[in-house]
C-alpha cells in the first residue's frame, strides 16, 4: 500500500549512511517529505547537522519551524561503531561515541518535542541495536550506548505518549551497511565472516536497508497509532535461537 505517509513531514539523521539513506528514500515514496541530516553531507540535498552540538540541533529545528511549522517523523539514524574494549579505549573515544549515539538523540528529541506537538500524531523512531541486549567482542561501548538508547526510548514514550507523540526503537542485527563491511573487514576475511555470518542466520541472509524501512515506514505511519516504548528487533531471528556448539 503506497502513499502510508502522504502529507507527513520528516528529518532522518545519519542520512548519508547505508540505513538512513535508504528511509529517506522510502519515506519519500511513501509520500512524505523528507530532510535529510548529516554531519558531512556528500550533496546539496543534505541539511548539514552535528547530531552532538547543541547549536546545530537548535538551528536545524528552527529551520524546521519556519518551513513547516511542526513535525511528524524524527528518526534518530546517526551513529558510530568502535572496535575496542574498555582496556583499549581512551576517555575520549568513549565519550565521542556517546555524543553520537546518545547525547545527539537526546539533543534532537529535546529541540523537536514542541514541533512534534504540533502534528496530533508523532513519531519518534531510534535505532537501537541487538546489541544493546546480548554484546559481541570488542564492542563494549557501542553496546552501551545501544543500551541507553533503548532505555531512554521507553522513558520518552512514558512521557509524551499523552502528547501525542508515540517512541519506538528499531533494533537492527546484521544490516549490509558500510558500517558493517567495516566490522567484518577489520576481522580478516571479509567475504568469509559474511557467509559465515549469514549462515549463523535462520533465516540464512544479511539483512538489507530496506528491510529496515518497511518497519521504518509502519512505525512512522498512523496504522502503528497504538505502538509506542517498543524495541523492534530485526535480526533475521539471530538473537532467538541459542547458539549452538560447533562440533
Amino acid at each position: 500500500m503506497a502513499g502510508r505517509l502522504r502529507g507527513k513531514t520528516a528529518i532522518v539523521t545519519g542520512a548519508a549512511g547505508g540505513i538512513g539513506r535508504t528511509l529517506c528514500e522510502r519515506f519519500r515514496s511513501e509520500g512524505a517529505t523528507v530532510w535529510a541530516a548529516d554531519l558531512k553531507p556528500s550533496t546539496g540535498e543534505f541539511h548539514e547537522t552535528d547530531v552532538t552540538d547543541e547549536d546545530s540541533v537548535r538551528q536545524l529545528a528552527e529551520e524546521a519551524a519556519v518551513a513547516w511549522g511542526s513535525l511528524d517523523i524524527l528518526v534518530n539514524a546517526a551513529g558510530i561503531e568502535m572496535e575496542k574494549t574498555i582496556e583499549t579505549m581512551s576517555l575520549a573515544e568513549w565519550n565521542r561515541i556517546f555524543a553520537v549515539n546518545v547525547t545527539g538523540v537526546f539533543l534532537m528529541c529535546r529541540a523537536f518535542l514542541g514541533l512534534m506537538r504540533q502534528s496530533g500524531s508523532a513519531s519518534i523512531i531510534n535505532f537501537g541495536s541487538y546489541d544493546g541486549f546480548i554484546a559481541d567482542p570488542e564492542l563494549a561501548a557501542y553496546c552501551a550506548t545501544k543500551g541507553a538508547v533503548h532505555a531512554l526510548t521507553r522513558a520518552m514514550a512514558c512521557d509524551h505518549g499523552p502528547e501525542g507523540i508515540r517512541v519506538n526503537a528499531i533494533c537492527p542485527g546484521y544490516i549490509d551497511t558500510p558500517m558493517l563491511k567495516s566490522f567484518f573487514g577489520d576481522r580478516g576475511n571479509a567475504d568469509a565472516m559474511r557467509r559465515a555470518a549469514a549462515e549463523n542466520h535462520p533465516v540464512r541472509r544479511i539483512g538489507q536497508p530496506q528491510d529496515i524501512a518497511g518497519l521504518a515506514v509502519y512505525l512512522a505511519s498512523d496504522e502503528a497509532g497504538y505502538a509506542s516504548g517498543q524495541l523492534w528487533i530485526l535480526d533475521g531471528g539471530l538473537t532467538a535461537q541459542a547458539q549452538q556448539m560447533r562440533i
